[in-house]
């Protein structure tokens, strides 16, 4: 199995403000080899005023059950 980059967990939860910043993270982690796992969450952040969003993704070689 190959190993994520960056000895990064074979897991991450992204989290951010619901922009395109946030989606170009997303599919920066897709692009070196993770893979989403489930679907994203928004909520409202009400401090801020904008809505937050969060994906999960796990390595490519992952082997996790849903």
């Amino acid at each position: 199995m190959s190993t994520p980059p960056d000895d990064r967990p074979i897991y991450r939860l992204l989290t951010g403000k619901d922009d395109r910043a946030f989606c170009e993270r997303v599919s920066e982690a897709l692009e070196q080899g993770w893979r989403l796992y489930g679907s994203p969450i928004l909520a409202w952040d009400e401090e801020g005023g904008y809505m937050k969003a969060a994906q999960a993704v796990v390595w490519k070689d992952a082997d996790v059950v849903k």
